[in-house]
């Protein structure tokens, strides 16, 4: 295979890879976590690979390789271990926030990790995960909240 030219479509599926890959990893690592994100990631590239003619057809190929990521890792994730804590202290973050990211139920966790993590928009959250931007935005508000309870954070100054 080496010295291959690639072909329009494996150009063009590069493209995609390189545009939406990132945007999808991180969708699918804030639902599931490090390890199991991952996983659900390359398989939804996987998939991607097989029908790319007609997700190039999509309006959100995006949101519809999350739920292809989401469903076809299911049956591998045996054990969360959603966010570990990391092997080093720099740079400094609260040490309860690995646990309470944990313990929020998951659409308020991506929420959570792509709106305040990521510096994604509640729209690009919504046209990923298919859910309604008010929907999106409840889900972080409660999120939220469940986190300042965690972490014993009084009022908002601290969000």
């Amino acid at each position: 295979m080496q010295g291959r030219v690639m072909g329009r479509a494996e150009e063009d599926f590069v493209r995609f890879v390189e545009t939406t890959g990132p945007r999808l990893h991180r969708a699918l690592v804030a639902r599931f976590g490090w390890e199991d994100g991952r996983e659900a990631a390359a398989e939804a590239l996987a998939f991607a690979w097989e029908h790319r003619l007609e997700l190039a057809e999509m309006d959100n190929p995006v949101g519809y390789l999350y739920r292809v990521g989401a469903n076809r890792s299911r049956s591998r994730r045996k054990t969360r271990v959603l966010f570990p804590e990391p092997a080093t202290q720099e740079p400094w973050f609260e040490p309860q926030l690995g646990q309470g990211l944990a313990a929020l139920p998951e659409r308020q966790r991506v929420a959570v990790v792509l709106i305040h993590g990521y510096g994604w928009s509640s729209s690009e959250v919504a046209d990923v995960t298919g859910l309604k931007r008010s929907t999106v935005q409840t889900h972080l508000e409660r999120g939220l909240a469940r986190l300042r309870k965690h972490l014993k954070v009084r009022g908002h100054e601290h969000a």
